[in-house]
């Protein structure tokens, strides 16, 4: 009898609890229903995993969660085709399947000492979520924390309870800001796209770390930013997806020349992706 283990085979899940973000956007608190598996899972800020439907198949996202709070992890999703649409459909108890994690990481060791600059944008700001929380739990060990963070409209926010307690808290600094005319007559923030909004908070490059995480398009304009104000393409980080699907390297969906996304990625210095081909 084979007892290779099945690469493919997920881990069962109950979903302890879920919330709505947006009206389009949902996280997933999510159990091991195997003991073991929730006793001994583990993984690093960045890493992601397959979430099954089962009958529907599985989509790739961000374990959103950090990796010094056990018990759970969580997920965020917005319901944009088959599989996502029919985790949408399912009801706190409900089983899910995990496949991870995958993936390498953000290198935090590295950022002791370090200013930390996060920027992200709408949906984007799970991935970096994990990191920003396992950073405050381990607050002694990092200088200043900023947070840029913007979406198109003040709706489109996800995390909105976690915002407001960053926006509280004395050790860091957040920055919020929606697209001209996503405002609404309470709205607090400032009104802007976020690599503008960046420019002007203007956070000082020495002994400082960029994370960034957000649309394509947002990322384009934010790169030229970091550069003026003085960060190394070394000091900036950011996480790809590019259609990712096996997450282990074997469907090749995900590749960019001879990068793997899955497994060389998802978090890439901005040096690596300017070396990725133009495909990209």
């Amino acid at each position: 009898m084979c007892d290779h283990k099945n690469i493919y085979l997920p881990q069962l899940a109950t979903i302890e609890a879920i919330i709505d973000e947006t009206p389009d956007i949902r996280t997933f608190r999510l159990v091991f229903q195997d003991e073991a598996v929730r006793d001994t899972f583990s993984f690093r800020a960045g890493q992601f995993a397959e979430y099954s439907a089962f009958g529907a198949g599985e989509s790739t996202f961000c374990i959103a969660s950090a990796p010094t709070r056990a018990g759970s992890i969580e997920c965020c999703f917005r319901a944009v085709g088959r599989v996502t649409e029919a985790l949408r459909q399912l009801e706190v108890g409900d089983t899910v399947g995990v496949r991870g994690p995958y993936g390498n990481s953000f290198p935090i060791e590295e950022f002791f000492g370090k200013n930390l600059v996060f920027v992200a944008g709408g949906i984007a700001l799970p991935p970096l979520r994990t990191l920003i929380w396992q950073c405050l739990d381990w607050r002694e060990k990092f200088g200043e924390i900023t947070i840029v963070y913007g979406a198109r409209t003040e709706a489109d926010l996800v995390y909105k309870r976690e915002l407001e307690e960053w926006e509280q808290r004395s050790d860091v600094l957040l920055v919020k800001t929606v697209d001209p005319g996503g405002n609404g007559s309470t709205w607090d923030g400032k009104v802007g796209f976020v690599p503008n909004v960046l420019e002007e908070a203007a956070p000082a490059a020495a002994n400082s770390i960029a994370l960034v995480c957000g649309p394509p398009i947002m990322i384009k304009f934010t790169l030229p930013v970091l550069e003026r104000l003085g960060f190394a393409d070394e000091a900036i980080y950011t996480t790809l997806e590019n259609r990712m699907k096996c997450g282990i390297g074997k469907c090749g969906r995900c590749n960019v020349g001879n990068v793997y996304v899955c497994k060389d990625g998802p978090v890439f210095t901005a040096a690596q992706v300017k070396a990725m081909p133009q495909e990209f």
